[in-house]
């Protein structure tokens, strides 16, 4: 890191500073994002191909062919997503060490005596819990919603193209996630930034305690219930939205198997369809929880990164004069 680096104040936003520490390697990330998702609809095609056309008319070749083709997607497309994970884990990294190294370097330059506790136990919070969740965040913050966004779109354009009102059903029983879901995580977000506030406290009162006061002990004690009747609801909130969240999936399987059996009876699809269907279905339910999963984090990390960013801008007012 440049010495000028920690003097110089945080962006004002979380995805202003993701951007400019490593904006070459986002866009190299969500090149081969890109790459991924538009290989996602390929297998359910040659999954329908293989029901109706090899297996229904009996054409060893033509099964066999497909077979090929698909473990041949399937290789490509699990290689292609290795690199990228590779690539997303040493840009988070990356960037856990230049934050970790920018607060060490901040807070050895707090001068006053009646600061130095402060600053030390902010130190402590920030570099051992704080950092990690805010780097880690930076290889996924682009290309993880460009990805899964695209693995919806090609899967869910595809099953249109398929069966419009199936897909249109079951888009209608994946929607109330887009209400719950919102108004839960804010519920968690308020915990965590509580969590982390008080976590703070405790630092700062160890660092600068003396032997066997026991005021700090009782503080301490309040303040460790009081982090622990916090994550107990963070837990109640985080698993009452999966249970609603696969909920969802199934009822939308159910829809899909429902309606698609009833057309196949009918003679108004084919089997194969109601196969890619389904098979479709369970293909977007972990891009959906992975988009989800991006929402959460991603709405966590700004909260921590507004705290970050507000503790080493006091830090910074504090350095000692050149």
């Amino acid at each position: 890191m440049r010495p000028d680096m920690k003097s110089r104040p945080m962006p004002a936003t979380l995805f202003g500073y993701i951007w400019k520490i490593s904006s070459r390697h986002q866009a190299g990330l969500c090149l081969l994002s890109v790459v991924v998702f538009l290989l996602s609809a390929v297998p359910l095609e040659l999954q329908r191909r293989i029901v109706n056309d090899a297996i229904g008319k009996g054409a060893i070749g033509a099964f066999v062919g497909l077979a090929l083709a698909y473990a041949g997607v399937a290789l490509t497309e699990g290689a292609i997503k290795l690199c990228l994970n590779i690539y997303r884990s040493w840009v988070s990294e990356r960037a856990v060490l230049q934050l970790r190294r920018r607060i060490g370097a901040l807070t050895a330059n707090a001068v006053a005596a009646e600061d130095r506790a402060m600053a030390e136990g902010v130190e402590i919070s920030m570099i051992l819990s704080e950092a990690e969740p805010i780097g880690g965040f930076v290889g996924i913050s682009f290309s993880e919603p460009l990805l899964q966004g695209g693995v919806l779109l090609s899967v869910f354009g595809y099953l249109a193209w398929l069966e419009p009102w199936m897909a249109l059903l079951s888009i209608v029983v994946f929607s109330p996630q887009m209400v719950f879901v919102p108004l839960m995580q804010g519920a968690i977000n308020r915990r965590v930034g509580d969590r982390i506030r008080t976590l703070r406290e405790v630092s700062v009162e160890i660092v600068g305690a003396s032997d066997g006061d026991a005021a700090l002990a009782a503080s301490q004690d309040g303040h460790i219930g009081h982090v622990f009747a916090l994550n107990m609801g963070i837990f109640k909130l985080k698993f009452t939205m999966n249970f609603m969240m696969n909920l969802m999936h199934q009822l939308g399987v159910a829809t899909a198997l429902g309606v698609g059996g009833w057309y196949a009876v009918q003679g108004r699809i084919e089997v194969g369809t109601v196969v890619a269907f389904v098979s479709g279905l369970a293909k977007v339910n972990d891009p959906w929880g992975d988009v989800v999963n991006w929402y959460r984090e991603m709405a966590l990390v700004r909260m921590r990164y507004r705290l970050v960013a507000d503790a080493m801008g006091a830090l910074t007012q504090k350095e000692a004069p050149a």
